[in-house]
């Protein structure tokens, strides 16, 4: 060895080498290869002694010298102190002189320390002071095989200074590495690798056995790049069929048979290999439970306190010990006094998905080279033997090492501290094994989500603070927030609790008891708030416990980690030591809710869930699918919005530590991130501007959506085009820029002209009026207010341009289109309607609409509108002269010709033709080419809506009631509306009252009664016709609209009153009209005695008082009366001798009747013919004239009945001649839409006559009348 000067620490110790350590034997050969080489590698199997004496040696040649260190790193703090205490007792040395170590927030190093055990994390947090390491002058990298984040960075680091450090010796070492890569990759040149040493570990043999459990649940899955997936697949598609808990159970007892095999086999320890603590827990209780009192069980894994930890080096008594341990006790620590070695094969695995941006915690199969290390445990005291719980296939295919966490790690933090440090991009980084692209990717998306990178991957002033912080990049990125937020003091609290382990403990055997002790801390909104609580009540505790016995005693009653919590509390001190030098301002008054809430978003806005109401679990960022942890006190009152502390794919993907947020929250939280896009661009007239809808997602989940925005901020160019097409070219648009309402009224002159002509080419297109505003509107204009002030500015000349000329919006001159022929109002018995125009093929408004007041809504004429404007009547007379038979037609050709003929001809009559369009389209082809044309022949049906008036009525203040061509419906419709507004509206004339004001009338005390009366109201005059109105016990005087509805309620009105005057006449006749009774007895099948008889005295006062003309005044009235007085009783009684006569026969004929069932055309001509003439009000409603013809049409058609029972053909033959003429009348009737008729009524009693000629000559007619007399009659009428 070197010689050792005097002032060296190793010159004052006695440094010895246990003998039975393998490296011992070695330590030559390596001292040789230390002083010969900057790097040297050594492989050393378990046991081998490299870990304690390396230090050691380095000491022995000289290292730690002139004040400096030999750093020795581990990568748990458990075994950096455990490493640390052997070795001073091996040196003879009180802990924290030569011998030292640091872990988080325990330093037990001096100036004196030449030999430091730390964490690779706390070695790397020293790079960021001290960026060559400049302290030490040899580091060694121990459990390098581990290829934890920190122990790849920290070789990779330490490769870049080594050239700047030639004095700087690295010594890495570890038990299962793969030594050739190393020591190529730390190599001088590619052909000069760094020298490795390899010493054996294993004093004695190892048997190993397998023994293969009945599930293979945890076979060997994938070992992609993103291997968690498919391991999920594999575990999904091995435990088909199986529980978890029964694939749990099996393992379970394996273990417990492989445990019971061991004891078979002989005395000594045995250390099983298991993924977790869960598993830990469950191995620990059935073992307890199965083997004898004298059978210590004992725990192993990172989160037991330390004193809990050094139990197992601490052997008491001669009981076999059963430790039960996670990969902790694989490399980094030996535990003494092993011979067998059970391993499940099994390891919690941490993988970083870069695909779904969450971390995945599985439970996976170790590696070759683990499951050797595991092995090697047991061969330390003689011969051992391991139990393999796979089979040896399964071991085989196994891959040779663990994957380097860096392959399966977020590399944020990496990124971070190479962008502080000033390293090479971490592309060029020389990483023992480089990371993938998509992962580099990842983790410089992380940090510009945080803000630490712009765009370019430059380092943000937020990334450099973010540097200064000793957290997680997204945990620190909270507190940056917090000081924006004011609310750093309740931030550092939560961060510096999500930055350690969880305090809270949750024993599987106690967990309600702990659930209800932690009950205190819960919080029904945030899990966050819980660490505040729990904080809270620790502080309190912490200040009035007496000693720390009994505050760990009362910490262990409610179920927490007193070490965890002491680790928290140190955390949070360091945090808070370093905002205070940042000189940030730590609030003292409490912040809301939000405010915390605001800022622990800022660093997980990834995190971040929306609830799918369908399926139960949350939405979250770049579609993945995640539910809440079972654990969760929030499970089943979480909000539609959470945010997750973290996302862990186990057997599903989970979200623990949860809060419910506010969507709005995340447009302040993550605005740099959200992803906007607009729809529906358009004008909006109110605001005066270009708006869009836009909608806001973060990573997909949508934040807010249809929020109306300005456009013109968005999209400039777009929003000046819509400005354009939309507000000024339609004139959609409320300005004061003179031009635009210029311009808009001349476009609407011009369209005008268009409707009326129904030629929709004379105004311009619209691309032509765009292009003329495009030339003149400045770019980037969409505003109202924007117009207003750039017009306001221009000098008058420029102003002046910006109107249109007429020349510029039309195509040619529109010839012929005046108010002559497209008048703008029409007259109508005195009340003036306005005429609209409008061209719009399809469109309900399509050609012209006559505006109507309701109140002369029932004075309308339909045949008076067939005949439209004159502008239209050509168009309209072509097309129904099209519509005739081909037979007709042709007389009328050309067409075009024969309409401008017509045109010409009706021109001084269109104002008020008298007759419909169809009536003298029929006289005119008559008188000019005597060719006999029937309305039936015409096809109005055919034409296009827009040559069929359209009507849109108004109530009294211009709102549109109902609109439509067909003025019948909508007098049915709104007619007793019109005629009640009518009244009303005569009850406001002055004039008009006073002439109606006449109420309960018993007889003629009001004077004359007008033919007419003119109600004036707003300006328009119209015309009434009043009446007497019925009121059953007496008569008041109103005004109508309708000339027949008039004069059918006068005539009721008046037979009222001469009931009156003649009442003790008509109680007379009541009692004792002639067959009163029987007659009434035939009427019962459509109505009482009572009704038939009020009928008969109606009749007969009609025939007494009421011949024409009707009485119109008082003494008019008393003479009619005084003659009806002589006369009523004898007319009463032959009324109601005809009457039940009729009724006689109309009853024998319903009897005969069935007997024409089986002839079906003739049964049901013979009803309907029947059922016209006798019906309930046939008497009152039938003029007596025609009444006393009734016993012979139903004579005759009793007489038909029977002649058809003889010569049915004859029957059909002749009804088939008398069909026509039934049903040209029928059209008729139709056609006048319930206006009454005389010409129609008389040819309808002419058709009865006919009847009777027909089918019962013998009862003869009062007139001759045939088939050819009718039709000649009937063309007569048409013209």
């Amino acid at each position: 060895m070197t010689q050792i000067p005097a002032d060296h620490p190793a010159a004052r110790l006695a440094i010895t080498y246990p003998e039975d350590l393998p490296v011992s034997a070695r330590r030559e050969e390596i001292a040789r290869a230390v002083r010969a080489n900057q790097v040297v590698i050594v492989s050393g199997e378990t046991g081998s002694g490299k870990t304690t004496q390396l230090p050691k040696i380095c000491l022995e040649l000289g290292r730690a010298a002139g004040g400096r260190m030999i750093a020795h790193t581990q990568p748990r703090r458990l075994a950096a102190t455990s490493v640390a205490k052997r070795i001073a007792e091996e040196l003879n040395t009180p802990m924290g002189e030569t011998v030292g170590y640091q872990i988080r927030f325990n330093d037990r190093s001096s100036a004196a320390t030449a030999i430091k055990l730390m964490t690779d994390g706390i070695l790397l947090a020293e790079t960021q002071r001290d960026p060559l390491l400049r302290r030490y002058d040899t580091i060694i990298i121990d459990e390098a095989h581990e290829r934890s984040l920190n122990i790849d960075f920290l070789l990779g680091y330490l490769k870049q200074i080594l050239s700047r450090r030639p004095d700087l010796k690295l010594i890495i070492t570890s038990a299962t590495i793969d030594a050739e890569r190393f020591a190529r990759h730390f190599g001088a040149t590619p052909d000069r690798p760094a020298p490795v040493i390899e010493v054996s570990g294993r004093l004695y043999p190892v048997e190993v056995r397998y023994r293969p459990i009945a599930s293979d649940r945890y076979r060997q899955g994938s070992d992609d790049d993103d291997a968690a997936g498919s391991k999920a697949e594999a575990h999904d598609r091995s435990t088909s069929g199986r529980g978890q808990d029964d694939e749990e159970r099996d393992l379970i007892d394996a273990i417990v048979d492989a445990v019971d095999e061991c004891a078979r086999h002989g005395a000594g320890d045995v250390l099983v290999f298991l993924p977790g603590e869960r598993e830990i827990r469950e191995a620990a209780e059935s073992l307890r439970k199965h083997h004898p009192p004298g059978t210590e069980v004992l725990a192993l894994f990172a989160r037991l306190s330390q004193a809990e930890q050094e139990q197992i080096f601490r052997p008491r008594g001669n009981a076999r010990r059963i430790v039960l341990a996670t990969n902790v006790a694989e490399t980094s620590l030996t535990v003494p006094g092993i011979r067998y070695v059970i391993d499940s094969g099994l390891a919690r695995v941490k993988r970083y998905s870069w695909r779904n941006k969450v971390e995945q915690l599985r439970i996976e199969p170790v590696s070759r080279a683990s499951a050797n290390q595991r092995a090697g445990r047991c061969g330390r005291l003689g011969p051992g033997v391991c139990i393999r719980l796979y089979d040896e296939p399964d071991f085989m295919g196994r891959p040779a090492f663990t994957d380097p966490e860096i392959l399966r790690s977020s590399l944020a933090s990496v990124i971070l501290r190479m962008k502080s440090l000033r390293l090479d991009d971490i592309e060029q980084f020389p990483f023992v094994d480089a990371p993938t692209g998509r992962a580099i990717a990842d983790g410089y998306h992380l940090l510009q989500e945080l803000g630490a990178l712009d765009d370019g991957n430059v380092l943000t002033a937020e990334g450099r603070q973010l540097a200064k912080l000793p957290v997680d990049p997204r945990i620190g990125r909270m507190i940056l927030e917090a000081r924006q937020q004011q609310c750093l003091a309740e931030v550092l609290l939560i961060a510096s609790a999500l930055s350690v382990q969880d305090p809270r403990d949750r024993p599987l055997q106690a967990r309600e008891a702990a659930e209800q002790a932690h009950a205190r801390f819960a919080d029904d909104r945030s899990e966050f708030m819980s660490y505040i609580k729990l904080w809270l009540w620790y502080r309190e505790q912490v200040e009035h416990k007496a000693s720390q016995r009994k505050l760990a005693a009362l910490l262990r009653q409610n179920f927490l980690s007193p070490l965890r919590l002491r680790e928290w509390h140190d955390v949070h001190t360091q945090l808070k030591t370093v905002v205070t030098e940042q000189g940030w301002r730590i609030n003292q008054t409490e912040a809301t809710f939000e405010q915390i809430h605001l800022a622990l978003l800022t660093g997980l806005l990834g995190n971040i869930g929306l609830k799918s109401e369908e399926a139960g679990h949350y939405l979250g960022a770049r579609e993945i699918r995640f539910h809440i942890h079972p654990g969760s006190r929030l499970l089943k009152k979480a909000g539609r919005w959470i945010v997750a502390a973290e996302l862990v794919e186990t057997t599903r993907l989970y979200a623990r530590c949860i809060a419910k947020i506010d969507p709005t929250w995340l447009e302040k939280a993550g605005a740099h991130l959200l992803r906007r896009n607009w729809s529906d661009p358009r004008w909006e007239k109110k605001s005066g501007q270009v708006v869009a809808n836009e909608r806001a997602t973060l990573y997909g989940l949508p934040i807010y959506t249809g929020r109306r925005v300005q456009y013109g901020r968005i999209d400039p160019a777009h929003a000046r085009e819509i400005f354009i097409r939309q507000a000024l070219v339609t004139g959609e648009i409320e300005t004061k820029a003179a031009f635009v309402g210029y311009n808009r009224k001349l476009v609407a002159q011009i369209e005008k002209l268009e409707h009326q002509s129904r030629r929709p080419d004379i105004l311009v297109d619209d691309e032509l009026i765009f292009a003329f505003y495009e030339r003149q509107i400045p770019a980037g204009m969409s505003q109202t207010v924007e117009l207003e002030k750039w017009v306001k500015g221009l000098p008058a000349e420029e102003a002046a341009r910006l109107r249109l000329t007429r020349d510029e919006l039309m195509r040619h001159e529109a010839a012929g289109i005046t108010t002559d022929v497209f008048p703008k109002k029409v007259e109508w018995h005195g009340v003036t309607m306005a005429l609209d125009y409008h061209f719009e093929p399809g469109s309900p408004k399509d050609g012209v609409t006559l505006s109507v007041p309701l109140a002369a809504l029932n004075q309308l004429d339909a045949a008076r509108c067939e005949w439209l404007v004159p502008g239209m009547l050509k168009e309209k007379v072509q097309l129904l002269v099209k519509s005739l038979p081909q037979k007709l037609r042709r007389h009328c050709v050309p067409v075009p010709d024969y309409a401008a003929a017509f045109y010409d001809r009706w021109f001084e009559r269109l104002g008020n033709p008298g007759r419909s369009l169809t009536d003298g389209l029929i006289e005119d082809i008559w008188a000019t080419l005597r060719i006999r044309v029937q309305p039936a022949d015409f096809k109005p049906e055919m034409l296009p809506p827009h040559l069929s008036m359209n009507f849109r009525i108004l109530d009294e203040h211009g709102r549109m009631l109902a609109a439509g061509r067909n003025l019948a419906q909508l007098k049915a419709e709104h007619g007793k509306q019109a005629q009640s507004q009518f009244q009303q509206m005569a009850a406001r004339d002055h004039e008009v009252a006073q002439a109606l004001a006449h109420e309960n009338l018993t007889t003629w005390t009001f004077g004359e009664l007008p033919e007419l009366l003119e109600i004036k109201r707003k300006g328009q005059s119209f015309i009434g016709y009043p009446a007497l109105v019925d009121r059953d016990t007496h008569c008041d005087l109103d005004v109508f609209d309708d000339p027949h509805e008039a004069r059918r309620r006068h005539h009721a009105g008046l037979l009222r009153l001469f009931r009156i005057g003649l009442r003790d006449q008509v109680k007379f006749l009541e009692k004792n009209l002639h067959e009163l009774t029987r007659s009434g007895m035939m009427y019962m099948p459509l109505g009482s005695q009572e009704e038939l008889r009020d009928q008969m005295v109606d009749c007969a006062l009609d025939r007494a008082c009421l011949a024409e003309p009707w009485p119109s005044d008082a003494a008019a009235f008393e003479q009619r009366r005084e003659e009806g007085r002589s006369r009523l009783g004898l007319l009463a009684q032959e009324v109601a001798r005809l009457v039940n006569l009729i009724l006689t026969e109309w009853t024998a004929l319903q009897r005969k009747l069935p007997q024409a069932k089986s002839h079906a055309a003739a049964h049901a001509d013979l009803q309907k013919q029947i059922g016209a003439l006798v019906h309930r009000r046939f008497v009152r409603e039938t003029p007596y004239e025609q009444l006393a013809h009734f016993p012979r049409y139903l004579k005759a058609a009793g007489i038909r009945i029977d002649k058809l029972r003889a010569d049915p053909a004859r029957d059909a033959r002749l009804q088939a001649d008398m069909a026509p003429l039934l049903t040209l009348l029928q059209r008729e009737v139709a056609a006048r839409k319930g206006e009454p008729d005389e010409r129609l009524e008389t040819f309808r009693w002419m058709l009865e006559e006919l009847r009777v000629s027909l089918f019962a000559q013998e009862l003869r007619t009062p007139m001759p009348v045939s088939v050819k007399r009718l039709q000649k009659t009937w063309e007569t009428m048409q013209r």
